[in-house]
């Protein structure tokens, strides 16, 4: 078991929308407005971020705070459903928590390596390790309730 990570010590590894380099953020500096380290440009982290299947690996275990991990589709209306309620979530619990939008049909490899057999299908990570699924549509108190229970 794990011991909790303090709020300053608390960091994620993303990839940046513009470059696509990975970058480490420090969670506990938020407010002082992170920026990828090749292109200067903004990393927002109050929202939900795109991986690729080349990064996400990298992504989940580069995270000392819980990630929840969306494979989802353009084309799929209970994905369109979610979106919003992750949005929510994201802007919630930035600090604490990663929300990572992975899109299938662009990205198939991860899918399949996630064992992701329908979407929506979001899956929660801690240290690494898968803790939590959720396949379907779930209103936000449920993904929130799927997270905090699969606290250590």
């Amino acid at each position: 078991m794990s011991a909790p990570v303090t709020p300053s010590a608390a960091a994620v590894v993303v990839g940046c929308p513009f470059c696509d380099t990975l970058n480490r953020v420090a969670l506990g500096r938020l407010d002082h407005h992170p920026t990828c380290a090749e292109c200067q440009k903004p990393l927002l982290l109050d929202r939900p971020v795109f991986a690729k299947d080349d990064h996400l690996s990298r992504v989940i275990a580069g995270a000392t705070v819980p990630v929840i991990v969306d494979f989802y589709a353009d084309w799929c209306a209970p994905c369109r459903m979610m979106a919003p309620v992750l949005d929510e979530l994201a802007r919630e619990r930035a600090g604490e928590l990663l929300v990572v939008k992975v899109n299938s049909d662009q990205n198939p490899v991860s899918p399949q390596h996630y064992g992701v057999r329908g979407i929506p299908t979001l899956v929660v990570f801690r240290d690494g390790q898968e803790v939590g699924r959720q396949v379907g549509f779930a209103p936000k108190a449920q993904l929130a309730a799927l997270i905090d229970q699969s606290a250590p």
